[in-house]
C-alpha cells in the first residue's frame, strides 16, 4: 500500500490524503491518469507517459498543473517516500473543484493533482507470465473517444469483474461490427496462423498504448512481421498466440479465451521473445 499521497503540493500520510468533495474527478470523471512502471527505481518509457498526459490533457482542455520538469520531480519524490523499487507510480489530474455543475468552471480554476506510488513483486509476474492467462470476451460498452486516458472506467470495471467471475484475468471488449478493440486495462494482441502478429490499429475506439508502442519497436528490432488492424474473437481462437501488454505487465502471454485453449495452451515463442527484451527496448529514467 502507498505510505505517502501526493495531493496539490504536498506529500500526505495515505488516511489524510484527500481531495475536495466537488471536485470534477470525483463528480464528473472530468480527469486523466497515467501508471507509469517503475523497475530497479526507474521510470519506465516516462517520456511517452509524459507525451500522452499532455495529449489527454489537450483533448479535454484541462490545463496544465505543471511544468514537465516539476512534475518529474513528483513523480521520483513520491516513488522516493514510498520506497518503491519495483512497482508503478500513478498520477492523477483533474479539471479541478467548484460548485457542481455540468458547466465548466472558470478559467483560471486549478487543476487537482494526485500521485501514488506502490511496490509489487516481480516474481509474482514472472510466475504468472509462465503460465499464461485466461481472457474472455464482452461488448465493448464504453463511451466514443477511448483514446484519452480519463478515469473514467466504470465499464472497465465491470468488465474485470465478469472476467474475474469467469476465472479470467483479463476481459477483450468487442465492438458492434464484431472486433476486438481492446482489454479492459490493456491492449489485445494475436499471432495469427501464418506467423504474422497482429493488434488494432489506433483510432478513436481504443487507447494508444505505450508499452504497446514500445512492443512495436521491439518488433521492428527483431524483424517480426506486423499486421495493424482488426482482429475477431474467432480469429483469436484460432490464434498461434495471443497476449496482452500494458504498463504493468508488459508482455503478457494468453493462453485460453472464452474457454477455448490457444494453440498448445502455453506461452508462445514470440510472445514469451518480446517480454524477455521489452526492457532493452524500453527507456529508463533515473
Amino acid at each position: 500500500m502507498a505510505r505517502v499521497i501526493y495531493v496539490n503540493g504536498r506529500y500526505l500520510p495515505y488516511a489524510q490524503a484527500g481531495v475536495h468533495a466537488e471536485d470534477r474527478g470525483f463528480q464528473f470523471a472530468d480527469a486523466v491518469y497515467e501508471v507509469i512502471e517503475v523497475r530497479g527505481g526507474r521510470l519506465i518509457d516516462e517520456p511517452r507517459h509524459v507525451a500522452r498526459l499532455a495529449r489527454s490533457l489537450g483533448e479535454l482542455g484541462i490545463a496544465a498543473p505543471m511544468s514537465p520538469r516539476a512534475l518529474a520531480n513528483v513523480l521520483r519524490e513520491t516513488i522516493r517516500r514510498n520506497r518503491v523499487v519495483h512497482g508503478v507510480v500513478y498520477l492523477q489530474v483533474s479539471r479541478g473543484a467548484g460548485p457542481r455543475d455540468f458547466a465548466m468552471p472558470p478559467a483560471g480554476t486549478e487543476p487537482t493533482v494526485v500521485c501514488l506510488a506502490r511496490s509489487s513483486r516481480p516474481e509474482a509476474q514472472e510466475r504468472a507470465a509462465e503460465h499464461g492467462i485466461r481472457v474472455v470476451t464482452m461488448p465493448d460498452i464504453r463511451w466514443g473517444r477511448s483514446d484519452i486516458k480519463t478515469v473514467m472506467l466504470l465499464p472497465a470495471c465491470l468488465a474485470k469483474a465478469a472476467a474475474a467471475g469467469a476465472g479470467a484475468k483479463e476481459a477483450w471488449l468487442v465492438d458492434r461490427d464484431g472486433y476486438v478493440t481492446e482489454g479492459a486495462s490493456s491492449n489485445a494482441w494475436i499471432v495469427d496462423a501464418s506467423g504474422q502478429l497482429v493488434t488494432r490499429h489506433v483510432d478513436d475506439n481504443i487507447l494508444a498504448g505505450v508499452t504497446r508502442a514500445t512492443v512495436l519497436d521491439a518488433i521492428a528490432r527483431e524483424g517480426y512481421e506486423v499486421s495493424i488492424r482488426p482482429f475477431t474473437p474467432e480469429d483469436a481462437y484460432a490464434a498461434r498466440e495471443a497476449f496482452i501488454t500494458s504498463a504493468s505487465n508488459t508482455v503478457m502471454p494468453v493462453v485460453e479465451i472464452d474457454g477455448r485453449v490457444i494453440a498448445s495452451g502455453r506461452p508462445g515463442g514470440l510472445s514469451r521473445r518480446l517480454r524477455q527484451i521489452f526492457h532493452q527496448v524500453a527507456t529508463a529514467s533515473s
